[in-house]
């Protein structure tokens, strides 16, 4: 059985680089064009599967071209995909532009026309024996009945709460690795002081741990005793789009080492540093000797490798 699980957003991506963002109603030569696979959890588990760790992916994925290209990809980077379901219908899609001249980059999304993903016994089977359920808000019933089971039998639950989605405070409660972006944070709670977020979030719902990103700041880590921040990695960034789902991944592979929380909030944010100097949200992924490299160099050391 799979060491981390997952259940969310798969996405089939079009990476078009650009050297400025474009003025509406102009043209604009673009520097490259790319086709990668995407979503918050579909890359999460690329990561963490590139990592080491072994994953699997609780889907249900189309049988048109992007379908059957983000199952090809993920099962490339080590993804189990034999728990998910192939149906017919319109994938879920986005347009990437990378800007250039800011590092920025902006999606637009189509959500595609696949039927919702019903829970069998096998899947719930393979999260209950997991070490890490992984969720991002995207397919929120089966995500929540997930969660409910995770929790039941012990598995860590890692909720990748970066959108504010309609009912995602169903789903909060069943979260002991709580990994809001700051944007949730803010907009869930209202607090305009992050660490003041981050302990609003810990109250209502008494996760392990609260681990709030915030890009190029690095972050903020809340067990209900002790808050600590920990660092970003500046790099010459050549693609920011998938960073903050490498981030999660990157995490739930920590967990599933058994490192302390702040270990796994320093590694993490270091893996997703240097995703962002290639291009392509699971292609540029790290090897873990790249990132042990990459901390060394920069004073740190990660026990337990």
């Amino acid at each position: 059985m799979p060491e981390i699980t997952g259940i969310g957003a798969n996405v089939f991506d079009t990476l078009v680089k650009v050297p400025f963002f474009p003025e509406e109603d102009t043209k604009i030569c673009v520097e490259a064009v790319r086709t990668s696979g995407g979503g918050p959890v579909g890359t999460a588990l690329a990561a963490a599967a590139k990592l080491g760790a072994s994953a699997a992916v609780i889907a249900v994925l189309s049988t048109d071209p992007g379908g059957t290209f983000l199952r090809n990809d993920l099962a490339k980077y080590g993804v189990d995909t034999s728990l998910a379901e192939f149906r017919d219908g319109e994938s879920f899609s986005a347009t990437v532009l990378l800007n250039s001249a800011s590092g920025s980059r902006t999606c637009l999304l189509n959500r595609g026309t696949l039927p919702k993903l019903t829970l069998t016994e096998a899947h719930l089977a393979a999260i209950r024996s997991s070490r890490v359920f992984m969720a991002d808000g995207n397919e929120l019933d089966a995500a929540v009945q997930a969660g409910q089971e995770a929790r039941a039998a012990g598995v860590h639950v890692l909720y990748d709460a970066g959108g504010l989605y309609p009912g995602v405070e169903r789903l909060l409660p069943y979260a002991d690795i709580l990994i809001p972006s700051a944007e949730f944070a803010h907009g869930f709670t209202k607090k305009e002081m992050l660490e003041d977020a981050a302990r609003d979030l810990f109250a209502r719902f008494s996760p392990a741990v609260v681990a709030v990103t915030d890009g190029a700041n690095g972050g903020i880590l809340f067990d209900g005793k002790e808050l600590r921040t920990y660092p970003a990695f500046p790099v010459q960034v050549a693609d920011s789009n998938g960073a903050g789902d490498v981030f999660h991944g990157a995490f739930a592979f920590a967990l599933t080492r058994g490192w302390d929380f702040y270990r796994c909030a320093v590694f993490s944010s270091a893996v997703s540093a240097l995703k962002c100097t290639k291009i392509g949200a699971r292609a540029a992924v790290p090897t873990l000797d790249e990132v042990r490299i990459f901390l060394q160099e920069r004073g740190w050391g990660i026990e337990g490798w």
